[in-house]
């Protein structure tokens, strides 16, 4: 066979390997990213129908606010996942509220009513910035809740500004967005092209406080397997809660009054 005839295929092959290479360096963030805009004066509008004020106030609004007389224990911040925006989770305000704690949902650069870059550099520095902004506000008990890209957000941010945090709850979460993208993309690709490593086990290394993952057992987008390794490679002070049967989705649907509750007392400490 002729040189030019085995050349040919092997440029075809090494052309379509660098597309794909391509492809996913400069399309990854729209492969991690699903926000939903929402301007400004409608975000208001319906963060008044769910009782939450702009944090820290109408013009500089980084979040939603829930505060109550019964809002007395401490204070939730919550990063929530990476499809809409922080007024979709104005159910986890409720929740929080009927246990006695005031609510943050923080929102990200480049959702809901924000502008700004989605990289991991520009979401971590955001929420350590929120972070350090909401212990200087409230005394009391500070939490740090994320669900999903939330988790890695919340240890990106523990990593950065750890201190005053009193636990942090990481709901089907990962160990490191590696893992999670080698699970759908061939793993030396992914390691070529990966800008945003979110390696939630490096992040929290030198956090002491209470940690708890919540991993819903039957997780077709973040393999349950990912939330018990980053488990397993968290020091003291852990707690693995799994909810059987429930998507990455539907974990809510697996939350009874007592697991708000156990997850709660072992924050606290109790």
């Amino acid at each position: 066979m002729s040189r030019k005839y085995l050349v040919k295929p092997i440029l075809r092959t090494l052309l379509l390997i660098a597309t794909m290479l391509g492809a996913l360096y400069f399309l990854q963030d729209s492969l991690l990213h699903f926000p939903e805009p929402i301007e400004h004066a409608a975000a208001l509008a319906v963060a008044r129908e769910l009782r939450l004020t702009p944090w820290p106030d109408a013009t500089e609004t980084r979040g939603w606010l829930r505060q109550s007389p019964r809002t007395t224990r401490g204070t939730i911040l919550l990063f929530h996942g990476n499809g809409g925006h922080a007024l979709h989770r104005g159910w986890f305000a409720d929740e929080m509220e009927t246990h006695g704690y005031r609510t943050l949902l923080a929102e990200y650069p480049g959702y809901g009513h924000r502008s700004g870059s989605k990289d991991e550099a520009s979401l971590a520095a955001d929420a350590s910035a929120t972070l350090h902004a909401l212990r200087q506000q409230f005394a009391g008990p500070l939490f740090v809740a994320g669900e999903s890209l939330g988790a890695g957000v919340a240890a990106a941010a523990l990593a950065r500004a750890s201190a005053g945090v009193d636990g942090v709850l990481l709901i089907t979460p990962w160990n490191n967005l590696t893992s999670v993208a080698s699970h759908y993309y061939p793993h030396a690709l992914v390691r070529l092209v990966l800008r945003d490593g979110y390696d939630s086990v490096t992040n929290l290394r030198g956090f002491m406080g209470p940690k708890l993952v919540l991993v819903a057992g039957r997780d077709t987008i973040i393999p349950a397997e990912y939330g018990r390794a980053l488990y397993a490679g968290l020091g003291a002070r852990k707690k693995l809660m799994e909810i059987p049967g429930v998507d990455h989705n539907d974990w809510l649907s697996g939350m009874r009054p007592d697991k708000w509750r156990e997850m709660l007392a072992f924050l606290e400490g109790a």
